[in-house]
């Protein structure tokens, strides 16, 4: 009884495990609005890769001696610091989005003279160590962990990493004075035609043409219908061969997840894909105790990979192509395809539900 009470309500955890943790969280928030939120969204991918590595080879040494599981090694890596505190995606990556839609309106004179969208979006932007922005970080990285922790206790059933990615991006749009979706350019949400055209977008009040491209697409690269799912089917087949092959779900998201280096170097046209290989591994996951078959298991990962490819390209024609800061299409579709998901599982329609805790 005494110990219930020690403990935050709803997360449950105690109070000192619970301040540690926020401590860590402003200090990771803070950390991904110094490095940038691209960049440290890379950390997660070389976190989760070696955490995810160390996990197959504990497991292969215990097969071998007769101990079960991947030990608490792999286990701190993956989840206490990829996914955790450090390079957590909610915290990290979080903290430094809400940084740069901060340094959007601060500080419109550190944008790169490069740049054709609106500042608030330049997710490759490392901020170093100017205080506010750093606090901003701070600020947004606690608000991140206490999202996904509070959805967690709740038992909200879907990717809650992913979730508060999403809620954190929207919160600081508010919060900053921009649209929750912004000035439409063209005909529709979904029409990129004026990018396409390079048309650009015009003051309000005098109708004078600016410097920002009217329609501002997530991946100038990976936005047309046909793109989209072709790159979906490939990277969600791999995602589910991985699964295949060594047990890990969430290795493929960290190959991608790292692939992104280059796009942040400036190699064009690296695509994005960590949504894409994650789903495809659930996709795999869900289908192999249904079906037995590992080539009918690829092919329902391509299928998932796919449809969270199109979930994240819808995303971003309605959410981020006509506001002026970055709100992930990536966590958008692991968000909404895993609650699809989760609650097929707890209607009984599902053998699983992937990765979530159901």
């Amino acid at each position: 009884m005494i110990q219930v009470l020690l403990q935050v309500p709803v997360i449950g955890m105690e109070f000192e495990a619970f301040a540690v943790l926020l401590i860590a969280a402003l200090a990771g928030g803070a950390f991904g609005a110094a490095l940038g939120a691209l960049p440290s969204f890379v950390f997660t991918g070389f976190v989760v890769f070696l955490g995810e590595g160390i996990a197959i080879l504990q497991d292969e040494i215990g097969s071998e001696i007769g101990v079960a599981g991947a030990g608490d090694i792999a286990t701190g890596i993956t989840g206490t610091i990829g996914f955790g505190a450090v390079t957590g995606p909610h915290i990290a990556f979080a903290g430094g989005v809400a940084a740069t839609a901060y340094a959007g309106r601060k500080y419109p004179e550190m944008e790169p003279d490069d740049w054709d969208y609106h500042f608030g979006k330049n997710i490759l932007y490392a901020f170093g160590t100017k205080p506010d922005i750093l606090a901003v970080g701070a600020i947004f990285g606690a608000l991140g962990m206490l999202i996904t922790r509070v959805m967690g206790g709740l038992g909200f059933p879907t990717d809650n990493i992913a979730l508060s990615v999403v809620a954190t991006a929207f919160l600081a749009r508010v919060v900053f004075g921009y649209p929750l979706v912004g000035k439409v350019g063209g005909s529709s949400l979904f029409d990129m035609s004026p990018f396409e055209r390079e048309e650009k977008r015009m003051v309000a009040d005098g109708g004078t043409a600016t410097d920002r491209l009217a329609t501002e697409p997530w991946l100038p690269h990976q936005y047309e219908w046909s793109g989209v799912t072709a790159i979906g089917i490939v990277g969600g087949i791999l995602g589910g061969f991985i699964w295949l092959r060594t047990g890990s779900i969430f290795l493929g998201y960290a190959i991608s997840a790292m692939s992104l280096l280059f796009l942040n170097l400036g190699v064009e046209k690296i695509p994005v894909t960590h949504h894409i290989t994650l789903l495809g591994a659930v996709g795999a996951v869900i289908a192999m105790p249904a079906i037995g078959s590992e080539p009918a298991a690829l092919l329902a990962a391509g299928a998932f990979g796919a449809i969270s490819g199109l979930i994240g390209e819808v995303s971003q024609r309605v959410f981020y192509s006509h506001s002026g800061t970055h709100v992930d299409p990536p966590a958008m579709a692991i968000a909404a395809f895993m609650l699809v998901l989760g609650v097929l599982y707890l209607a009984g329609l599902l053998p699983n539900a992937g990765y979530l805790g159901l």
